[in-house]
């Protein structure tokens, strides 16, 4: 079966980790939503807090990781703060990791 683009993407982002917290992003819940137009993607992600010590790298990352995929020709990433992230965002199999 072939994985369409936006199954490539989110992919691309369960290999990103927060730095503070052993589980990837997207299992964390910080992605809120991928959109994926043709080859243009548009992603609207957080942090865990505004003065996150990744806050300019980690979207960053995210965003040439995506970029890595060959079908991916621009990726628009809206970093955004409403929802404020908390722990219940979190996927089950995150919270089994954490203990939580």
């Amino acid at each position: 079966m072939k994985m369409d683009l936006k199954e490539k993407v989110i992919a691309e982002i369960k290999k990103i980790y927060d730095p503070e917290i052993p589980v990837n992003i997207y299992e964390l819940g910080l992605i809120y939503d991928i959109i994926v137009n043709n080859s243009e993607v548009k992603v609207k992600m957080t942090l865990t807090t505004p003065n996150c010590p990744v806050a300019e790298s980690l979207p960053k990352e995210v965003k040439d990781s995506i970029l890595e995929i060959k079908e991916v020709s621009k990726v628009d990433l809206d970093l955004v703060w409403e929802p404020p992230w908390d722990k219940s965002m979190m996927s089950e199999a995150a919270k089994l990791e954490l203990n939580l």
